[in-house]
């Protein structure tokens, strides 16, 4: 996983490098899902020149624990030079969620800050837009701990 983190870090400082300051984003709005350590609903919606404000929805079950989350991130997008449509992001945000540990163990409201690293690329001519991301957390609510995040894989219809 360390290598995989350092990897992703590594090439978002290469792009960082290789940036304009054309437009960013390519699209107003976009819906579609997250999948990654929890699948989830995302939207995606323009608010200025540059920046994004990206809404995302999680559900997870398993045989140990359930949970639903809504995180909400503010994203700053910068294109990648000499490819239309790709753009690196970074932002951050906050996450509202519930747990419940099944087989008695209990449940809880959480709340987190979270942080956001991503590539962003929008098709020319097609609706589609694709992201891959990573999303670190500090837990704030019931414990303070940090969590390295998941990477995450964005299907979108733009529009």
């Amino acid at each position: 996983m360390k290598k995989v983190l350092f990897s992703f870090v590594a090439a978002a400082v290469l792009f960082t490098m290789s940036i304009n300051s054309a437009n960013a984003q390519d699209y107003k709005n976009a819906i579609g899902g997250r999948f990654g350590n929890a699948n989830g609903v995302s939207f995606k919606t323009a608010l200025s020149k540059g920046a994004m404000l990206e809404l995302i929805g999680n559900f997870r079950s398993n045989s140990g624990v359930t949970y639903l989350n809504v995180t909400g991130l503010y994203e700053v997008y910068n294109p990648i030079k000499g490819v239309e449509g790709f753009n690196w992001f970074y932002g951050g945000g906050a996450t509202v969620g519930a747990y419940k540990i099944k087989h008695g163990g209990g449940s809880d409201i959480y709340l987190s800050a979270n942080g956001v690293l991503g590539l962003d690329y929008k098709f020319k001519g097609a609706p589609i837009n694709l992201s891959l991301d990573w999303i670190p957390a500090l837990q704030i609510t019931p414990d303070t701990e940090f969590w390295g995040g998941d990477i995450g894989l964005g299907v979108r219809f733009t529009f």
